[in-house]
């Protein structure tokens, strides 16, 4: 059993509209936004970077924004819902607030005995805010207070039709079995937050077809590129077709796909999003790999203005 994984490093999604996905993560749910950067594989399409002050591992929600692209259809064999961690006693003021921006599908509820709200992306994206004791320091460069503010990733539901190999993967990550809830099954691996896997399982669900609104893929995280080829070699060892280590300038990931249909990445800790931009001014300029950069002047004509 692996012991290097240090629970959830961030999750990413596909969008229709980069206007509306910025607004809706810095303005409705006051998220930051750390890095405004390009799809390394399609440069003609930003890669958003969404978290706290300095987007540390554990709170950062990325976006491909395709623009026009259809919506994916809900199904076995993704992260069905990407839950947030907020303040206890913050739920009822979270519903009024999504309500106040026309927020779809709201809906007040309890997991695990946590008290939640769930709620809607701009593209039918699944979220889930739950009530923790979480002690991360959120940003707070926008409108909502500290005693509100989401503190990162609670968790991920992965919805699958049987936990089987599945299982099987999370328990050799580090994984342990800690509760049950109907349908859920609940892992986690020990650390203070952003620790907890849930298995949903819907033995009758159709397969998912990913489009704008689904979740592209879930990362792991690591300390160091060190800790990274160690899990590397195990899964490899263990007969999964692991990709070679790429940089992403951010930090470097290696890519498999599970036994349950869900695409993992393992993701470094390094360096960092502020090896590029200072602190205080992260995610306001556009910052392209390498291998673009001289498409810098084609695509600042392409990419449509996201504003602040």
């Amino acid at each position: 059993m692996l012991s290097q994984i240090k629970g959830l490093h961030h999750v990413t999604s596909m969008a229709s509209s980069a206007t509306e996905n910025n607004r809706f993560f810095t303005r409705v749910l006051g998220l930051r936004r750390v890095k405004k950067t390009v799809n390394f594989d399609a440069p003609d399409v930003y890669h958003l970077y969404y978290g706290d002050e300095t987007g540390t591992p554990g709170t950062v929600m990325t976006y491909f924004p395709f623009p026009n692209a259809r919506r994916g259809r809900p199904g076995a064999g993704e992260v069905g819902t990407t839950r947030f961690a907020i303040p206890k006693g913050s739920a009822d003021a979270w519903a009024e607030r999504l309500a106040t921006f026309e927020v779809a599908g709201i809906r007040r509820g309890q997991l695990f005995g946590a008290e939640t709200v769930r709620f809607e992306g701009p593209d039918g994206d699944g979220f889930l805010l739950v009530e923790a004791e979480d002690d991360r320091a959120p940003w707070t460069g926008g409108d909502i207070s500290d005693d509100m503010a989401i503190r990162g990733f609670h968790s991920v539901d992965m919805r699958l039709r049987d936990a089987g190999r599945q299982e099987e993967l999370l328990r050799f990550m580090g994984y342990e079995e800690v509760d049950r809830d109907g349908s859920l099954i609940r892992l986690a691996v020990p650390g203070e937050a952003a620790t907890v896997v849930d298995l949903d399982i819907q033995p009758g669900a159709g397969t998912a077809a990913q489009g704008a609104g689904s979740v592209h893929h879930v990362a792991f995280a690591v300390e160091n590129r060190a800790r990274q080829l160690e899990v590397r070699e195990a899964l490899l060892d263990t007969g999964y077709q692991v990709t070679p280590v790429i940089d992403r300038d951010y930090f470097w990931a290696i890519y498999f796909r599970t036994p349950g249909g869900v695409l993992f990445e393992v993701a470094t800790n390094e360096p960092g999003f502020d090896r590029d931009e200072d602190r205080a001014h992260l995610g306001e300029a556009l910052k392209l790999p390498s291998q673009h950069e001289h498409l810098r002047a084609a695509l600042e004509q392409h990419l449509e203005p996201l504003g602040a």
